[in-house]
């Protein structure tokens, strides 16, 4: 599914730039203005995921605010449940999540346009519970059916709670303004592992925000689909550029 979402980004985003250039040269005024503000939104694969899915419910909102010509403050804040199912246990992980840092905007805008490609920076905080709800003692010896569970593995089962993770992540991604402040975009993420704390009785397998843990790596990703408002709060100038106001021969 990721491997779709970044094609479909790659195929999608040049023709939709493409698009809103409607001319040779565009001829604007020299004093023209650019929007700052707050922009907020919803991640909307989490919703979808979470019709499609019984297993998972999950929600995201996004914001961020420009501050500079190329800078955005940006975070995002959600929450989580989740049961893992595998072949000796299955369990529940719910929690919530906050991500805070800032994308820097890579992509050089005509006049009237404020579409983005980023690359940002996020640090990561997750608090979250596990509920282990069935598991089995695994042997290759099935004569005594000893991976049925017994008494003696039940007071493992419950939940851990109190648990938390910090994470910092690399984020690439994309937002195009469909309409007038209505934006839509998606990114990619990678993930690093800083630090969790853990029940000695059962280790973190999925954390809230960051998604999958693996023993042998600190590493993981993740992606989001978004649609935002921006609230334009004031209004700057942009020096025009010498060759943007230049007649075409």
């Amino acid at each position: 599914m990721l491997r779709y979402f970044i094609n479909s980004l790659l195929i999608c985003l040049p023709m939709i730039l493409s698009a809103q250039i409607t001319g040779d040269s565009i001829q604007l005024p020299v004093d023209y203005k650019e929007k700052y503000g707050l922009r907020v939104g919803i991640d909307l694969s989490k919703p979808l995921r979470s019709t499609l899915d019984e297993n998972y419910q999950g929600l995201e909102l996004v914001a961020d605010f420009r501050i500079s010509q190329k800078w955005y403050i940006a975070g995002e804040l959600g929450t989580e449940e989740k049961t893992t199912l595998e072949d000796t246990y299955d369990f529940t992980t719910s929690g919530s999540y906050l991500k805070i840092g800032a994308d820097w905007n890579m992509y050089d805008n005509w006049y009237g346009m404020q579409n983005i490609i980023n690359l940002g920076l996020r640090a990561g905080i997750s608090t979250f519970s596990q509920t282990l709800n069935e598991y089995s003692i695994y042997t290759t010896n099935q004569y005594w059916q000893e991976n049925t569970g017994t008494s003696d593995n039940t007071r493992l089962l419950g939940e851990y709670d109190g648990l938390s993770a910090q994470w910092a992540e690399v984020v690439v991604g994309v937002k195009v303004e469909l309409f007038t402040n209505l934006f839509l975009g998606g990114s990619v993420r990678l993930h690093y592992l800083v630090n969790q704390t853990e029940a000695s009785e059962f280790p973190n397998l999925y954390i809230p925000g960051f998604n999958k843990v693996t023993d042998d790596s600190r590493f993981g990703v993740g992606y989001n689909y978004t649609l935002s408002y921006l609230i334009p709060i004031f209004k700057k100038d942009k020096p025009p550029k010498k060759d943007e106001n230049t007649p075409q021969s």
